[in-house]
């Protein structure tokens, strides 16, 4: 096979630190692969002590399978390298010094229970529950894998005071019941190798040669780990792509792999700068794209396959429009003989994805989602909207009421509901004797009554402005800490389905029907194993790692991409770092849209269009 100077390179390195930039499609795991080879077959390196360290487990067997079918292909044998994950290889470390076993990783159904039994105890109320809980253990995971202080971590979730109390007690819990979650396979693991130094050389003496894929997402106590097993020879190899860095929200730090050079003076570096995957418009475009982020590697990126079709950069009055002529195209180009499967669409997060998924189930377009879509009708305020509704058109299921009884705030006590249905003369018989709360109640209930005639995009925008809704929004996203817009943006989507609808009877018979096709999309997800029938929908975040002959980057507007929640410089170049990945899985056509308008809303085209152009 040959190689190009740069993977030769690479691939012929022998002793020392190295640093591998591998920009995409150039070939990284080829090289990898072939470095393995290059030291066991020719250098004469025990294969035992040889360790590849990838992120996940389908990277680590996909890269085992590369080396394997190699060495067939040369007549050699595998011998017995080690590939793993991070977490797989401490938890190996672990198992031998402290004979812990599978029964000692907590399940993630454990770790959920526990932070739910905690927000009861701290009378911590939030509307959706598994978003909270879900970021709170996103946040504990990054105090602990960023080596943080909790006394001086500030969370995005909940106070200081209370992240602190739900931290501690997460960690009891884990310390009683005898388990350890995925970070603390690496605490442990640090610790351990601090503190026992002859347990730290038996392993610098089995791993003489560590090769690590990916190493952008790597985090600062993953990376202190690997540097105390390096040592005395220092024979690291990593490999990565610093402008491919997208996991900041897991920890991931891209400056540990900027400053790599720093802490391994006499490291040599190459670069793979030679794209074997894209047209040149494409690469150009993405370079023109990335160049725009500060901190990075500078690098000149070379396409190998020549010269493609321009990338196609178009704007829509509507994302309504936008949507249809996305899923015509698509239909032509299958048409024109190629294959649903060749062909991705990506977006920034996967309730973008809702306006496309039901216009391809409208037109029988077959679609596989690699991320499970959310249902926009059972979120939290889509059925707080519902209730609204259902309340004024007859419902007085006590469930419904409580849902809307105080959002927004109408100082209503539980107290005063103490029957399964809802009789809104008793309640304002129990608030009798408090004019101001019955001037709320019949505030209410004029406003359920203006509720109950209209269409459902009236009753919607009636809800959300008259009645106060969107004010509660506001106000929840700020004790949250969270973007008033990310709510807001529900509530519209809400009602922008509402306008396709005349009667609340065709509203719910539509959503009963998407939850039944949703469903049975969702199921697809793990027994569909044919790609190559549908076309991939998905976030840009799950294309990392995947190519496609066409791709579409649909809502290239300012508040998708970059979303409303990046402010600070660095979530703006990780951003721009996810909209890159997103460019280049395209190898020879690329379509980049944007709308004037969303919602009713005037848009923005994304900067990230203006950079590439």
């Amino acid at each position: 096979m040959a190689f190009n100077k740069a993977q030769e390179q690479a691939i012929l390195h022998r002793d020392g630190p190295m640093l591998v930039l591998a920009g995409p499609g150039s070939g990284k795991t080829t090289v990898i692969t072939n470095r393995i080879r290059y030291l066991t077959g020719y250098c004469g390196v025990d294969p035992s002590s040889i360790l590849v360290i990838t992120f996940t487990r389908a990277a680590a067997r996909q890269m085992q399978e590369r080396y394997e079918k190699l060495q067939e292909e040369n007549g050699a044998e595998s011998g017995r390298v080690s590939f793993g994950t991070f977490h797989s290889v401490f938890f190996r470390i672990l198992k031998l010094a402290y004979r812990f076993d599978a029964s000692n990783i907590v399940r993630e159904d454990q770790r959920a229970q526990c932070i739910r039994e905690m927000m009861e105890r701290l009378d911590i109320d939030t509307e959706d529950e598994n978003e909270f809980i879900s970021s709170v253990l996103s946040e504990i995971s990054m105090v602990k894998g960023d080596m943080l202080s909790l006394e001086h971590f500030y969370s995005k979730n909940c106070g200081t005071e209370v992240f602190q109390k739900l931290y501690q007690g997460y960690e009891v819990f884990l310390r009683r019941q005898a388990l350890l979650d995925f970070d603390d396979m690496m605490t442990m693991c640090y610790e351990l190798f601090q503190e026992r130094k002859d347990i730290l050389s038996a392993w610098q003496k089995k791993y003489r040669y560590i090769l690590i894929d990916e190493f952008q997402d790597i985090n600062r106590l993953q990376y202190e780990i690997v540097k105390m097993l390096a040592l005395p020879e220092n024979n690291l190899f990593i490999v990565g792509d610093d402008d491919q860095s997208i996991y900041r929200f897991r920890g991931a730090k891209p400056e540990i792999m900027l400053g790599f050079e720093r802490d391994y003076p006499s490291a040599a570096r190459v670069l793979l700068g030679i794209n074997y995957r894209s047209s040149i418009e494409i690469v150009e475009a993405a370079g023109r794209l990335i160049s725009h982020n500060q901190k990075r590697f500078p690098k000149k990126l070379e396409a190998r396959r020549g010269h493609g079709k321009p990338v196609v950069t178009r704007v829509f009055e509507t994302t309504g429009e936008e949507v249809s002529d996305i899923v015509e195209e698509i239909r032509d180009y299958h048409r024109a003989g190629l294959q649903y499967g060749d062909i991705a669409v990506l977006f920034r997060t996967n309730m973008g994805a809702r306006l496309l998924a039901e216009k391809m189930m409208e037109y029988n377009v077959p679609f596989k989602m690699r991320d499970s879509l959310p249902n926009l009708y059972e979120h939290w305020i889509a059925r707080d909207i519902l209730a609204y509704i259902w309340i004024a058109r007859g419902s007085r299921e006590r469930k419904d009421f409580l849902r809307i009884m105080n959002r927004p705030k109408r100082y209503i006590s539980r107290d005063a509901l103490d029957s399964p249905r809802i009789d809104l003369e008793k309640l304002k018989s129990f608030y009798q004797d408090k004019r101001w709360m019955l001037d709320r109640l019949e505030q209410l209930e004029y406003d359920l009554g203006m509720i109950k005639p209209m269409a459902p995009v009236a009753a919607v925008n009636y809800i959300r402005k008259a009645v106060g809704y969107d004010d509660y929004l506001r106000e929840y996203a700020d004790m949250r800490r969270m973007k008033a817009d990310e709510l807001l943006e529900i509530a519209d989507q809400l009602q922008e389905s509402a306008g396709g609808f005349r009667s609340v009877e065709d509203w719910e018979r539509h959503m009963e029907e998407y939850k039944e096709q949703l469903l049975k999309r969702n199921q697809e997800l793990d027994s569909q194993e044919d790609d190559r029938e549908s076309v991939a929908v998905m976030t840009m975040h799950s294309a990392k790692g995947l190519e496609f002959p066409v791709v579409y980057i649909p809502d290239a507007n300012e508040g998708t991409t970059p979303h409303s929640k990046a402010i600070l410089d660095a979530d703006l170049e990780e951003e721009r770092r996810m909209f890159y990945v997103a460019m280049t899985r395209a190898k020879d056509r690329l379509h980049i849209y944007y709308a004037k308008e969303r919602y009713h809303k005037k848009m923005e085209v994304s900067r990230f269009v203006r950079e590439y152009l």
